[in-house]
């Protein structure tokens, strides 16, 4: 019911000194159409060993977000056979997140008539349509990156800044990296971008129009309800897998770098939320790519694929909360840098954020509940909006840290907010096997450094044990 392509052929792989190409064609009811997938690179990529095969992985990530909704996917280049594999794994897992975050919990964006009864659900209703079809016939990498040097995706936001920071100040050679994909995420970062492209001769950015491949691939989709795009900017109507396309664009300068590390600023998940079950479908909520299963997929997988390289955060075990209060009490220049926002806007000549989103909503309360004045990064200090965001249902915090947060303001301001209640391991780095595993910093030394400086901004450590949180100290812990 949900097929919206007879197929999806992805060919015509170029490689050029400095860019990649492939073409996407879409088939639907006799007609293509087709549209040209573009990476632009800063320097030469030509003499990278295995470009091509880099240069085919990167191509087709983007169909993992359609398997649902095609009969035939072919990729008419040879790619190896873990990389088949990697596809066939990702369309599994991101097929059952689209179903049931973006069509069965209904966001507006779909048209009712192609919006399953919930009653009638059976597991395999969420699995790949398409028949993939691809060439096997590439060959074994071989690249081993040095341990200490990370590549940092740094979108502008308070995570990724402070994963920068702290990795820097452990010791590592950072490079920081910036995606642009044509789309508005490059206004989030424009900011950052502009002050580490003028002090951090480490920064790179690669330029990617899948944005707009996105965009020409769901405005053929027969599902989506009419200007879908100007419903609403909070989310994307279907894609819901695009970190390991930025992360692999990457490669080329991973791999001329020596670099041995990709970094994205994942901060602390509570572990009852990742997975989750709907109607006996297994779900990440819609955020798989940004969860320890992934991370942990992908170390392991780089490993496979002979490409020495480790994908893991450094922030997995603490909160926003906490990430906000690092960022600023002690590296307070760059959180100015800070743009937590999906539609900032220019206001007297600036980029500031819009104050209402759901990540917005989020950051206000935890710079209010951290005492720190959100002038600071373009906000305004009242409450009556957040308190309404909150009685409706718009944000997208855990529970126990929104609920912290809120007792934190009332404690504050002296005021009583709905929905404060203290939850003191909040405040505390916690571990958990499911979101948070003490060792999700892989390497000991490094892991150390980073804990004493987070040290200095909890209250203490936390573990979960039966369904509690329990105090531990360090030494329990290896630390």
């Amino acid at each position: 019911m949900s097929i919206c392509f007879d197929k999806i052929r992805i060919g015509n792989l170029r490689v050029k000194d400095r860019a990649i190409l492939a073409t996407y064609e879409l088939e639907v009811d006799g007609v293509r159409k087709e549209y040209d997938l573009i990476e632009v690179y800063e320097e030469s990529i030509r003499d990278i060993r295995g470009i091509e095969e880099i240069a085919a992985l990167i191509s087709i990530v983007p169909a993992i977000n359609y398997t649902l909704f095609a009969k035939e996917i072919d990729i008419e280049f040879p790619i190896h056979e873990l990389d088949l594999k990697f596809f066939m794994d990702m369309s599994e897992i991101t097929a059952r997140d689209i179903f049931v975050n973006r069509i069965v919990k209904r966001t507006g964006l779909i048209k009712d008539e192609f919006i399953p009864d919930p009653e009638s659900l059976r597991p395999e209703d969420a699995s790949p349509k398409a028949e993939v079809n691809a060439k096997i016939g590439s060959t074994v990498l071989d690249y081993s990156g040095d341990e200490l040097k990370c590549g940092v995706m740094v979108s502008g936001g308070k995570d990724s800044l402070l994963s920068f920071m702290l990795l820097k100040e452990a010791g590592c050679e950072v490079h920081p990296f910036f995606f642009n994909e044509s789309g508005r995420h490059w206004h989030v970062s424009l900011k950052a971008y502009r002050y580490f492209r003028a002090g951090e001769p480490r920064t790179s950015r690669v330029w990617s129009n899948v944005d707009r491949l996105f965009n020409f691939i769901e405005s053929n989709m027969r599902i989506l309800v009419k200007d879908f795009r100007k419903k609403t900017k909070e989310i994307y109507p279907i894609r819901l897998f695009w970190f390991e396309h930025w992360a692999f664009s990457f490669l080329p300068i991973m791999m001329r770098r020596g670099i041995g590390n990709i970094i994205f600023g994942n901060e602390y998940d509570d572990p009852s939320s990742v997975s989750s079950y709907f109607k006996g479908i297994k779900h990440y909520n819609a955020v798989y790519d940004q969860s320890q299963d992934f991370e942990d997929y992908m170390t392991n997988w780089f490993k496979e694929r002979g490409l020495g390289i480790k994908q893991w955060s450094p922030i997995r075990s603490i909160s926003g909360l906490i990430v906000q209060r690092i960022l600023y009490r002690r590296y307070k220049d760059i959180m100015k840098l800070q743009m937590s926002c999906h539609t900032p806007r220019y206001a007297s000549g600036e980029l500031r954020p819009c104050g209402s989103c759901y990540k917005c909503i989020g950051i206000r309360i935890f710079l209010l509940a951290n005492g720190i004045d959100p002038k600071i990064i373009g906000y305004g200090d009242e409450l009556s909006d957040i308190v309404e965001h909150v009685e409706a249902g718009k944000y997208r915090l855990d529970e126990d840290e929104l609920e912290h947060s809120l007792y934190l303001i009332s404690e504050r301001l002296g005021v009583k907010l709905p929905r404060a209640h203290p939850h003191p391991e909040v405040e505390t780095v916690r571990f958990n096997d499911v979101t948070a595993r003490i060792d999700h910093i892989p390497y000991p030394e490094l892991r150390r450094k980073i804990f004493n400086i987070i040290e200095e901004y909890v209250n203490g450590y936390s573990i979960l044990r039966d369904g509690k949180w329990v105090r531990v100290g360090r030494e329990e812990l290896g630390l």
